[in-house]
């Protein structure tokens, strides 16, 4: 049987690996927000949209740690995620064990070469959010979605750069139930995104950290066409409302 993915850590992974691609929301303007850290929030939009101008294509290492409410440890993955405009998507885990993600738009397959199935649908179906598919595409600035302002507390990440906190705006739907808000971290000079952090109404936190990015590398699209054994078993996935 295929292997039940995490939909809302995955949706958080796309997030993650597009906002070096595409514009991010519009800046929240509530008076409890400091002018000062408000223009340091705007600074690092700018430079963030700035970088998505130039970038065509990326590739990263990726670790993930997902902290389950009630458990002592994180459960740890690393892999490669692979992102070409326009829309297309390869997310590959690695270690501890091996899943491939594919995204072409709004199709999807996820391959586990364990149990020798491949699940294909389409991601506005299977995912919590459309909102990362619309990062992906460059369809939005998801400013009907979220509003960015600076985060509570330390603030601040590598660098001394201005960590961005995005709230979701809409409580409707399975999305906006589940996530809290999801904090973000860049790397200094570049304006990558370095980090990302899914924070739910539950209590479980899902955080992502990138290394090792190269971009405009001219990744081919071959790169994001999966290749399959002749022994697999294909599986149409189902429609779901409320992804688990």
């Amino acid at each position: 049987m295929m292997k039940k993915l995490n939909w809302t850590c995955f949706a958080a992974g796309i997030l993650v690996c597009a906002g070096s691609l595409f514009p991010l929301p519009a800046l929240a303007t509530g008076e409890e927000n400091d002018e000062k850290a408000l223009g340091e929030v705007r600074e690092v939009v700018k430079q963030l949209q700035a970088r998505y101008e130039k970038t065509k294509d990326l590739q990263a290492d990726f670790t993930q740690k997902t902290m389950i409410e009630g458990f002592e440890r994180p459960i740890t993955s690393s892999g490669k995620v692979y992102i070409k405009k326009p829309g297309r998507l390869r997310w590959n885990y690695l270690d501890p064990s091996v899943e491939d993600i594919y995204v072409n738009r709004d199709d999807i397959k996820v391959y586990v070469p364990e149990h020798k199935q491949v699940l294909v649908g389409k991601l506005t179906q299977m995912a919590a959010s459309k909102a990362p598919l619309e990062l992906l595409q460059g369809a939005a600035t998801l400013e009907e979605s979220f509003d960015i302002e600076p985060t509570a507390g330390k603030g601040r990440g590598v660098g001394g750069i201005r960590l961005l906190t995005l709230l979701p705006k809409s409580r409707e739907g399975e999305a906006g139930r589940s996530l809290q808000r999801i904090v973000v971290e860049v790397f200094p000079k570049t304006y990558f995104i370095r980090t990302i952090s899914l924070y739910e109404v539950s209590g479980n936190v899902a955080s992502f950290e990138f290394s090792s990015l190269q971009y405009n590398v001219g990744l081919a699209n071959a790169l994001f066409d999966l290749k399959l054994p002749a022994d697999v078993v294909v599986v149409k996935a189902p429609v779901l409302s409320t992804p688990q």
